[in-house]
Parts: structure tokens; sequence; C-alpha cells
């Protein structure tokens, strides 16, 4: 019970919480987050992908509300670490099954091919012409498409160009 006391002191319950309270919450938290980071791998912050991005988001939410006391403490830190296996498990289901990493992640879209802007393409994915030489400028230090073998529009929402041979 002494225990329990001491615990409620330092991290309290509920939204009435002092600053101190917060301080020691969102300290426990990031400790968790990094723990949890290292289960998870860094692949959530790397290729940031929409499968990732999800996660990424929806674990700062429930985080954030257990720094706040809008939701139980160990409950966020609970729900947290559920997303992360689920996110570990669905990255390593991805990796084995190709069918289920497309309905997972989705596939890339070919964008440009062969001399020829693929418009179906470019519509479907909101993209303009002056999107995909943007890109182009950026990614290849190019401004001339003539150079480009293929464009795709990556999972990641990124476009890349492989380049003609010359």
């Amino acid at each position: 019970m002494y225990l329990i006391n001491i615990i409620d002191r330092w991290i309290g319950h509920g939204e009435n919480l002092s600053a101190l309270q917060m301080s020691v919450r969102a300290t426990i938290i990031f400790i968790v987050l990094l723990f949890l980071i290292r289960v998870g791998g860094v692949r959530i912050f790397g290729r940031r992908s929409g499968f990732d991005t999800v996660i990424v988001i929806t674990m700062g939410s429930v985080l954030a509300r257990g720094i706040v006391g809008a939701s139980p403490f160990l409950a966020t830190i609970a729900a947290s670490a559920v997303m992360i296996v689920i996110h570990r498990l669905l990255g390593w289901l991805s990796s084995i099954n190709r069918r289920f990493e497309k309905i997972i992640k989705g596939d890339h879209l070919v964008l440009y091919d062969k001399d020829r802007i693929v418009k179906k393409n470019l519509e479907k994915s909101s993209l303009s012409r002056e999107d995909l030489e943007e890109s182009l400028r950026l990614e290849t230090k190019s401004s001339s498409l003539e150079q480009v073998e293929t464009a795709y529009l990556e999972t990641n929402g990124r476009i890349s160009f492989i380049l003609k041979k010359e």
C-alpha cells in the first residue's frame, strides 16, 4: 500500500496532474519509447511507408494521452507495446509473402516509362507532370525526362528514377 501511494504521488492519476507528475510521466514514456523503438526496429522511422507512418502517429497519440493523464498511464504503455508487436508481426509476414506485403504496404506505380508519361497513374496518384519533373530535378539534378528510362511512385510516397544507359 505504501508503494502505491509513492507511485501515485510521483505519476498521479486522472487529468489533474502537476507539472512534476507530467514530467515524470514524460520521462518514463521517453525511456519506454526508446525500448519500444529497439524492439520495433528503426524501420519505423527509416522507410516511412504509409504502414510505418500510421504506427508512428498512432503511438504518438496514445503515449501523449498517457503523459497528460487523459488515459490510464500503464494502459497507454501496454497499448503501445501491442502496436509495436503487431507492426513487427505484419512486417515479418510482409517479408515472407509478397501478396500480403502488397495488401499492407501497397505497390509502386509506374509514372514514366520508355519516353512516355503514364497519365492514368499520375492522375491516380494526384500528381502532375510538374511534380514528376520537380522530383527529377531534386533526385537526379537534371531537368530532362529524356534521360529517364522509368520513374516510379514508391510505396513511401517518393518518386524514384531509373536512368537510361548511355
